[in-house]
């Protein structure tokens, strides 16, 4: 059997303009999730910060050893990281799981706009959770080059050793549900027609019950759950810059 090495993904910054935006990636992904938004954005003016969550970026044999409350530390220091480096304004894009932690930071800090795509409300473990961590594992494990057999070894047995993180992903996402209502900051919501992974009734329940009064769902009828990435990025991307163009900047 020959292990390919996997190049291990970083964070990133791009610095570009006072204005900022922190950009968070899904469950099994990484910073390449946000990659071109944070490109099409710099060439825009706007400053991105992409962080990785613990245990993400790497094989699922390492994501399966944290929690939902690592990774929701690492997006809360992702915003701090800003701060830091003296962006007044921040404004937050965040990816599936990402987008949960966007609707948390907006409940919780001074936060300018939120953009929550392909963000889960309702969280089915049996079909959304283990779909999505089987794809994940498998085809980490088909990248190394195993064999078929091996791989289908290894991710049985992952499977069952990711139960309990499993079952804490569910009342995280379900705890940022009953936050939604105490958010007024603006939101532009994007939503797969055809996501293979959330249900797609979120995006609707998301715009309900948000209490800005500036708030936009669009649904995007070409794209799979990673809309990000996907066939209509370029459309998404253009869609997110007039939104954060029309939020009321101080600088």
């Amino acid at each position: 059997m020959f292990n390919m090495k996997i190049m291990k993904p970083e964070p990133f910054t791009f610095e570009a303009g006072p204005r900022a935006v922190l950009l968070l990636h899904g469950f099994t992904g990484h910073s390449a999730d946000v990659r071109m938004l944070g490109r099409f954005l710099e060439k825009k003016g706007y400053t991105s910060h992409a962080p990785i969550y613990k245990g993400h970026g790497v094989e699922p044999e390492e994501l399966i050893k944290t929690t939902p409350e690592d990774w929701w530390q690492d997006a809360q220091e992702g915003y701090e990281y800003l701060k830091f480096l003296g962006y007044q304004e921040i404004a937050i894009a965040g990816l599936s799981l990402g987008g949960v932690f966007t609707l948390k930071l907006a409940a919780e800090n001074p936060v300018k706009g939120i953009i929550p795509m392909c963000t889960p409300v309702y969280f089915d473990n049996e079909t959304q959770l283990t779909k999505g961590f089987n794809l994940f594992a498998k085809q980490y494990k088909q990248f190394q080059q195993m064999d078929e057999a091996d791989i289908e070894t290894e991710v049985k047995s992952l499977m069952t050793k990711a139960e309990p993180l499993f079952e804490k992903i569910e009342p995280f996402i379900h705890s940022v549900r009953d936050q939604v209502e105490e958010i007024y900051t603006p939101a532009f919501i994007a939503q797969s027609v055809h996501d293979e992974i959330i249900n797609p009734e979120s995006a609707d329940y998301i715009k309900e019950h948000l209490a800005s009064d500036e708030k936009k769902l669009k649904w995007f009828h070409q794209s799979g759950h990673v809309v990000t990435t996907g066939p209509e990025r370029e459309e998404l991307h253009e869609d997110i810059y007039m939104f954060l163009e029309n939020l009321n900047w101080e600088q």
